[in-house]
C-alpha cells in the first residue's frame, strides 16, 4: 500500500507565495518521478511541474520562473514553491508519484487526495 499526502494548500492574494508538500509512504522500492498537476473548474488536469530521479526538471510554461520543484529522496517527499501567484493559479493541486511498489514488476501511478490553491486578485 502506497500513500501520497499533501499539505500546504490555501487562500492567498495575488502576488503571495505558497510552498505545497507531498509525503509518499508505505511499501515503495524506488520512487522515479514525482510532481505536481492541477485541474481549475471546467478545465482538464495539467502538468505543473516533475521532478525524476535523474535530477531532470520540467515546468508547464506559466509557471516558469514563478514555481519551483523540489524533492527530499530521503524522505520521499515533493515540494512545490509558488511565488508571484495569480488569480489564474487557481485549482485543487494534484500530487502524483511514479514508482515500483515492493514486490512490483512494473511501474504504477499513485496520486494524492489534492490541495486547494485560491489566489484572489
Amino acid at each position: 500500500q502506497v500513500q501520497l499526502v499533501e499539505s500546504g494548500g490555501g487562500l492567498v492574494q495575488a502576488g503571495g507565495s505558497l510552498r505545497l508538500s507531498c509525503a509518499a509512504s508505505g511499501s515503495i522500492s524506488s520512487i522515479l518521478a514525482m510532481g505536481w498537476y492541477r485541474q481549475a473548474p471546467g478545465q482538464q488536469r495539467e502538468l505543473v511541474a516533475t521532478t525524476t530521479s535523474g535530477g531532470t526538471i520540467n515546468y508547464l510554461d506559466s509557471v516558469k520562473g514563478r514555481f519551483t520543484i523540489s524533492r527530499d529522496n530521503a524522505k520521499n517527499t515533493v515540494y512545490l514553491q509558488m511565488t508571484s501567484l495569480k488569480p489564474e493559479d487557481t485549482a485543487v493541486y494534484y500530487c502524483y508519484a511514479y514508482l515500483f511498489a515492493l514486490g512490483a514488476f512494473r511501474t504504477q501511478d499513485y496520486w494524492g487526495q489534492g490541495t486547494q490553491v485560491t489566489v484572489s486578485s
